[in-house]
């Protein structure tokens, strides 16, 4: 069984920016019962459906499995709760880990988060100077969350 453990943060100012190039993210979810979670990503030319298990602390089960790009766009169009959580996303080797920057788009504009995934849940990792407040386990940040409760809801101009 694969497990996916990491931690989250917010990003503050825009020194990560020349640290790395974007890539557009577009995903789904399907709904589903409990803490689980089905999702439906393109990333550019190439689709994945990925299951997850509820989160226990900062890990949780993880499988995902590439599947052709034209049905990732029908099950988007088709059985994914809208609206869909767009970003674009850095990915920044530091020391022995890669930090992956979300920057929002669409509904969750203005919502930059950094997450990082670790080897075991005790692994120390040296902090960026642009990583903020740790958002971990704080489900508003969750991007299934985002779907049903958007950034640009929550009443703020910029990163909380």
């Amino acid at each position: 069984m694969a497990k996916e453990i990491e931690r989250k943060f917010l990003v503050q100012g825009d020194t990560w920016r020349d640290l790395a190039e974007g890539h557009y993210y577009c995903q789904g979810y399907v709904a589903t019962q409990g803490k689980q979670t089905v999702r439906v990503r393109i990333i550019g030319e190439q689709g994945y459906l990925t299951l997850k298990g509820p989160v226990v602390g900062m890990s949780r089960s993880e499988f995902e499995y590439e599947i052709p790009t034209v049905d990732a766009q029908a099950m988007l169009a088709e059985l994914c709760q809208k609206p869909f959580v767009e970003k674009n996303r850095y990915r920044i080797p530091m020391a022995a880990v890669v930090w992956e920057v979300d920057e929002f788009l669409g509904e969750n504009q203005g919502l930059i988060l950094a997450e990082v995934e670790l080897s075991h849940v005790g692994q120390t990792i040296e902090l960026p100077t642009w990583i903020g407040q740790e958002v971990t386990g704080d489900p508003r940040y969750y991007n299934s969350n985002l779907v049903k409760n958007p950034f640009r809801d929550w009443g703020l101009s910029k990163n909380p």
